[in-house]
């Protein structure tokens, strides 16, 4: 007599394995060498059905600002070309890679896409910044 009651799943196979690769793919972008790259965090995957795509989607940031105020500036329009292109060249050693370190049916392919939550909530954040900064000199007086 065997029992069929199992402890439920924390979440679904498919966020499972999209964790999986985020963190594959993350892992193995931090070894490459390419200076394109640069600061670029993976923030999120998400895997077709049929494990044959998966849309990474990365942030990309620039050097600390130089005049002290730890504000890390958005990467300028060429330097996310750039960024890109070099994403886009890593994406069959990225494969591979991911293609050893998971067990999955299908080694997807890769394409990565700018993580537009993370560009609005820089812009969003910019935004506050300046209305404080608007805000100190009414404060004086």
């Amino acid at each position: 007599m065997t029992s069929r009651k199992q402890q439920p799943r924390r979440y679904p196979r498919m966020a499972r394995v999209n964790e999986v690769v985020r963190e594959a793919v993350g892992d193995e972008l931090e070894r490459l060498s390419d200076p394109r790259i640069g600061l670029v965090t993976v923030t999120g995957v998400d895997v077709s059905a049929d494990l044959r795509q998966a849309t990474v989607y990365y942030s990309a940031l620039g050097r600390a600002d130089k005049r002290g105020t730890g504000v890390v500036p958005e990467l300028g329009p060429e330097q996310r070309v750039s960024t890109q292109a070099a994403l886009e060249a890593a994406a069959p050693h990225l494969r591979a890679s991911l293609g050893r370190q998971v067990r999955l049916k299908y080694t997807p392919e890769l394409i990565f896409r700018e993580d537009p939550s993370i560009v609005a909530g820089n812009r969003i954040e910019e935004i506050i910044r300046d209305l404080h900064r608007d805000d100190q000199p009414g404060e004086s007086s």
